[in-house]
């Protein structure tokens, strides 16, 4: 293992001591056990200071000498075993590939794992348990984003010019860490991150990034760890704003959110990953009469829209009154908008007025 790498030394040395205190109870006939933080609404604090959800510290016991546990505890054993060989050479794999790794048929028949659900939740737990992220295991998922703008970075000793990568731009892995991406030119004055690949090829082709100096990310959907985590290195060492633009509609409005104040499964990771400062641009609600919207775009609110919605409303990071105001209007217009519904207005009218005017007028919400 590399000696300058003290992340991964660190999470190496706790895999060895969960490892250590069990032996150490079987020798002393004991029955070994885990505590596995849990990963749920009922184990999240919003924390208003720091403005970022964080996890509380409910556990739950996960004991080998026991008929419901034992395949779990015998689980979470087998890919921390796994993952320490990977650290060890350092090499990476994915989450699919430790899947493979890990599965085999014991003695009477039964395997390790049956199918790669249940692998992933014990990379999950594991995560949690050691308070490391599933990249600093060294497993990655498939890339998920892209981006364009105004820097130079460094990925795995390959130079990159994102002013220059072409109209595809270049994709995000999920392993980003300093030790594999490092930042060296940049110009940029914020970045802007977009749910949609659509709306992104639109103002790459507009050539917007260049035009207005920023930095374009496209999350396709919600956001990946490896974006999530890009865009935090950047707003934290490159002292980068960070403007966010999704649909008007809830699923939107909580791809903001998790940028913004961090996910519930990943609130232990809050404070490398949540941007509190981040900008929401829209579309907002009251989007559709300030920029004459036709009716036409619109699309109605279905049950799973307003039950979203409602459950948001009852959220500590949403308690704010904009945001009470932002998400009582969605509900009460009962219709919801995608980022494409500003094309009505004009093919670039998203890349010539919509954006120039909200963040010159700062007419955003954060």
């Amino acid at each position: 293992m590399k000696r300058n790498n003290p992340r991964s030394i660190d999470v190496l040395r706790k895999i060895v001591v969960m490892a250590h205190e069990a032996i150490n109870d079987f020798k002393a006939l004991r029955n070994p056990n885990l505590n596995i933080p849990i990963r749920s609404l009922s184990n999240i604090n919003f924390d208003e200071e720091r403005r970022m959800i964080e996890m509380g510290d409910k556990t739950q016991e996960r004991i080998f000498f026991h008929q419901g546990m034992s395949k779990k505890f015998m689980q979470t054993f087998l890919v921390a075993n796994a993952c320490t060989e990977l650290l060890k050479v350092e090499k990476t794999t994915s989450i699919r590939d430790l899947f493979y790794m890990t599965k085999h048929t014991l003695s009477r028949g039964e395997n390790t794992f049956d199918d790669q659900a249940e692998s992933d939740i014990i990379i999950e737990d594991l995560e949690v348990t050691l308070g490391a992220l599933r990249e600093e295991l060294h497993l990655f998922a498939s890339n998920r984003g892209t981006m364009v703008g105004n820097l130079t970075l460094v990925d795995s000793g390959d130079t990159i010019n994102a002013r220059r990568i072409g109209s595809g731009g270049w994709g995000i892995p999920s392993i980003v860490e300093e030790d594999v991406i490092k930042f060296k030119d940049c110009d940029a004055n914020y970045i802007l991150l977009i749910e949609k690949d659509a709306v992104w090829r639109r103002l790459n082709e507009d050539k917007f990034w260049r035009k207005h100096g920023c930095i374009m990310i496209q999350s396709q959907g919600q956001t990946s760890r490896g974006v999530r985590r890009l865009i935090r290195r950047m707003h934290d060492e490159l002292n980068l704003p960070v403007y966010v633009l999704v649909d008007n509609d809830p699923w939107g409005l909580y791809i903001y959110s998790v940028i913004k104040q961090g996910s519930i499964n990943l609130a232990y990771e809050s404070v490398r990953m949540a941007i509190p400062d981040a900008r929401f641009l829209g579309l907002s609600s009251f989007d559709r009469e300030k920029f004459d919207l036709p009716d036409v775009v619109t699309i109605s609110l279905d049950k799973n829209d307003e039950k979203r919605a409602k459950q948001m409303l009852a959220y500590p990071w949403f308690k704010d009154q904009k945001w009470q105001k932002e998400l009582k209007k969605l509900l009460d217009s009962r219709v919801k908008l995608e980022l494409e519904a500003l094309s009505a207005k004009g093919i670039s009218f998203i890349s010539e007025n919509y954006l120039p005017d909200k963040i010159e007028g700062a007419d955003f919400l954060c």
